[in-house]
């Protein structure tokens, strides 16, 4: 594991402009996934941002990076909120969320498909997490780190964001900024 697939993969949590990212990456063994991780959150915890196992695979892992503190915002909309209670969880405590959440993506055995509360997770805007499922992942408006139903105008200024965020940070990466100083530490963090 290195620190060019969280950069690669999670440039705007980084920069504090998103709630989370999800992705995964290869491993060797699950010792050299928690060695990392024990490694990246001692640096991330401070900047406001955890980095946590959701699943693993044979020789792949499922990781979630997130800033607890937008979690908890995103989780108590009130939109979001009601659905997730359906769902078992919890909003008002972001640390039993993750937990939930890798718990319902643990027991789906289906390898790319996940719970589709997983864009609350994300930042996604609720009703573009709703109306992915009300309608099946079918007659979005528009589409690009997720599909649209709702505000497309402001989605696409998000997508751009994101874009330039990656491109940035991943450029002063290959100059030789460390992962620590591309992310940006939030007023809330420890």
């Amino acid at each position: 594991m290195e620190d060019s697939t969280i950069v690669e993969n999670c440039s705007p949590t980084l920069a504090g402009i998103k709630t989370g990212n999800l992705f995964s990456c290869e491993y060797q063994s699950r010792r050299e996934v928690c060695e990392y991780l024990k490694r990246t959150n001692a640096i991330l915890v401070k900047k406001g941002i955890r980095i946590v196992p959701i699943k693993y695979y044979e020789k792949r892992v499922v990781l979630y990076i997130y800033r607890p503190c937008f979690l908890c915002r995103d989780l108590n909309n009130e939109v979001a909120k009601a659905y997730m209670e359906k769902l078992g969880y919890k909003a008002e405590n972001p640390d039993y969320c993750v937990t939930r959440l890798g718990r319902r993506m643990r027991e789906n055995t289906m390898q790319d498909d996940f719970p589709h509360e997983v864009g609350f997770f994300l930042g996604y805007p609720p009703e573009d997490v709703l109306g992915f499922m009300q309608h099946k992942a079918k007659e979005y408006k528009c589409v690009g780190c997720w599909k649209v139903y709702g505000d497309v105008k402001n989605a696409r200024k998000t997508f751009d964001a994101y874009t330039n965020c990656t491109k940035c940070l991943l450029g002063r990466f290959k100059e030789g900024a460390s992962l620590e100083q591309l992310t940006v530490k939030m007023p809330d963090a420890v």
